[in-house]
């Protein structure tokens, strides 16, 4: 393979919808770029794109897979992206390492919630965008429905530098108004007469769009009333990087019509690299797999410098080595061996120790970093446990190189739930992890509703008061705690009824704590003429807080709560650090119950973009899972709902929200705060803890 510099290569990520074709355009651009002598395609699983064997059986991308094609003396580096949502983690991995996306859109569907989704995040990434319109030639194929779309969702962003001879069966030939000239097939022509006009319309506004970007080419447009094409590119590019151009190819991924044409697009208007091509040696891994005769591979873009066959490069985090004694150029499963990749390059590595998502690798004592990946927050979650307990510690490695290799993957062991908390984008995406650890692992698991984080506070002032008096042969055990609990919100108030009598507290010390779950414990000692020495309060906090660890209502824990120690008692002898913890602990326990004890649930704000259709059944199951209903939108002809529902009721949304708007929504989920449970859901919980409770004794 060819040395390519830093300025002949161009890093594409494909987007779009599912069943856009986005890997059959893969296919005909590593076909045009020679990777490849053979189209190969969906229908018959072998496509380099798509090669692992989930993909197979699901006709459909679920990693992102890179690859490259060499083309007219550059090289174009391609990252074929998921189409769904469930997948979006190969998405974000080459937002950061490529330069522009080629948004594909489906000629039969015009722009689908899919696609508005994937343009939102690319514009938060400020990742410039080039549209192909694929699938020209299918029956359904609209081409005015496709233009009207695209102007209802992008506006005045979007310039045609091409459009079809004709939509559907006839399509075989595309109008570039750009070069002004008729691609049909391999011939290069001269425009048809019935098209010159249209041709004529659509480079006026192409120039003048193009103008926009620079004053130099404004000034000359409105001197000369036209562009050279040098001219048009260098404005294109400006406006494609400033995210304000969208370019409109048309394409047949499947016929390889048109495919050329925006390769050469890319290679001479597409961003190059914004790397340091002169600087120390670094590279950073976006992608993590492990594949089948290669073991753990490495994926990366060489960020800076050069890298060279035999180099050393260090991570500066953690300060381990690895030696890149090999590496290759990648176009799916075919790996071509190379001795040197320059900034901006990618490539692949297999078994570095140093090889996780997200790793940067430098020259030693250079010190160069990058940023994390930032993924999306998962969107579906579930408890999973292994059918046999005995494969516990197996299902717990599994899971660690699972998430590995995708990050989007979270696995905790939540302490508070006593369950392992599997969390994903949504149920397809757990679904495929399930099917590896049974199909690659060997491990038979469990997928069920995970408990809910639920928190128990107080609404009201109650006191208690506990011995513990423990005497067995020789030295006992003595401690009693008065104490009072009212809720730890606004000021702070000393003065209370106890025992029926308004009495003044005086506080001698204060202990603050602000919560690892959230919310707070304030501890007071107000305690008077040394009934209990200062040197037990701690014990009687260490009480406290582990009664706080489980709530006296659920077992959840309890939170923004005030305690007043007031009096008690001790004994010259048999007073100890146990006997002040366990009184602490039971006199809390009791006091809470008379307090107006309350549980507090987990309230995300929802957000769901649907098409308009769709509305009302998606307002009606979020106010059915106890959803309030907030500010409601619409943009580029889709609703958008804003709701806060509880975390009890998301259980598989996702999947309910696919079913009613037949795959066309999307949604997002963010916590926002706690909130008191209804009476009737509260009287539930309690009543399921008790026989909960009775089962276990």
């Amino acid at each position: 393979m060819k040395e390519y510099q830093t300025k002949e290569v161009r890093n594409v990520v494909l987007l779009g919808a599912t069943k856009s074709g986005k890997t059959t355009l893969a296919e005909a651009m590593l076909f045009e770029g020679k990777v490849i002598s053979r189209m190969g395609s969906i229908e018959d699983k072998n496509t380099l794109s798509d090669s692992n064997e989930l993909e197979k059986i699901n006709q459909r991308s679920i990693y992102a897979t890179p690859m490259y094609a060499e083309f007219e003396g550059g090289k174009i580096n391609i990252i074929d992206a998921p189409g769904s949502d469930d997948f979006i983690g190969g998405a974000y991995s080459a937002f950061r390492v490529c330069e522009s996306g080629v948004l594909v859109i489906n000629a039969q569907q015009g722009v689908e919630v899919g696609t508005e989704s994937f343009v939102r995040r690319a514009e938060a990434q400020n990742l410039p965008m080039i549209i192909a319109v694929n699938q020209l030639d299918a029956d359904k194929a609209d081409w005015d429905n496709v233009q009207n779309s695209m102007k209802e969702t992008f506006g005045g962003k979007i310039v045609n530098v091409q459009f079809p001879n004709a939509s559907g069966a006839a399509f075989d030939g595309v109008i570039d108004v750009l070069t002004m000239k008729y691609y049909k097939g391999d011939q290069v022509l001269d425009i048809p007469a019935e098209f010159a006009d249209q041709a004529e319309e659509y480079r006026e506004q192409l120039i003048e769009k193009a103008a926009e970007f620079d004053d130099a080419l404004m000034e000359k447009y409105f001197e000369e009333g036209t562009l050279s094409e040098e001219e048009i590119h260098s404005g294109m590019n400006k406006g494609i990087v400033s995210g304000e151009l969208y370019p409109v190819f048309c394409v047949c991924g499947k016929k390889d019509i048109g495919v050329k044409r925006l390769m050469e697009f890319i290679k001479d208007v597409a961003p190059a690299p914004d790397v340091k091509a002169d600087g120390p040696t670094s590279l950073f891994i976006y992608k993590n797999d492990v594949e089948q005769h290669l073991g753990e591979v490495s994926y990366f873009k060489v960020m800076s410098g050069t890298l060279t066959t035999g180099m050393d490069l260090e991570d500066p985090v953690s300060g381990g080595k690895d030696r890149f004694s090999a590496f290759y150029a990648v176009a799916g499963t075919k790996k071509e061996p190379v001795t040197s990749l320059h900034a901006g390059d990618f490539g692949c590595a297999v078994k570095l120790k140093n090889s996780k998502s997200s790793t940067t690798l430098c020259i030693p004592g250079a010190d160069i970093t990058y940023d994390r990946i930032q993924y999306p927050a998962p969107k579906y979650r579930c408890a999973i446990k292994a059918k046999v307990q005995q494969d516990d510690q197996k299902l717990g490695d599994a899971l660690k190189k699972i998430s590995s290799q995708d990050p989007t993957v979270v696995v905790e062991y939540s302490k508070e739930l006593r369950q392992t908390i599997l969390s994903g984008n949504g149920e397809q995406h757990i679904n495929i992890v399930k099917w590896r650890l049974n199909n690659e692992f060997g491990l038979e698991v469990e997928l069920f509703a995970p408990k809910v984080p639920y928190r128990e506070t107080i609404t009201k002032v109650a006191s208690a008061q506990y011995r513990h008096k423990k005497q067995s042969g020789g030295a006992g055990q003595f401690g009693e705690v008065h104490l009072l609990v009212c809720p730890a919100e606004g000021e702070l108030n000393t003065k209370f009824m106890i025992n029926g009598k308004e009495t003044q507290l005086n506080i001698k010390t204060q202990d603050i704590t602000e919560l690892e779950w959230g919310g707070k414990l304030e501890f007071y000692n107000c305690v008077v003429g040394g009934a209990i020495d200062l040197g037990f309060m701690p014990a009687i906090l260490k009480g406290i807080k582990e009664r706080m660890v489980e709530g006296p209502l659920t077992g959840s824990y309890a939170r923004d709560i005030r305690v007043f120690v007031y009096d008690g008692k001790m004994h010259p002898v048999d007073s100890k650090e146990i006997a002040f913890i366990i009184a602490g602990r039971n006199a809390f326990r009791e006091a809470f119950r008379n307090a107006g004890p309350k549980i507090l649930e987990p309230i995300y704000n929802v957000e769901v973009m649907t098409p308009s259709e769709y509305q009302g059944a998606v307002m009606s199951d979020l106010q059915n899972r106890r959803g309030m209903l907030g500010d409601m939108g619409a943009d580029k002809g889709f609703a958008i709902l804003k709701a806060r529902v509880p975390l009890a009721e998301l259980y598989r949304y996702s999947t309910t929200l696919s079913s009613l708007t037949a795959g066309s929504a999307t949604f997002t989920m963010e916590f926002a705060d706690y909130q008191p449970v209804p009476g009737d859901v509260q009287t539930k919980l309690l009543a399921d803890y008790a026989a909960q409770e009775k089962e276990e004794d």
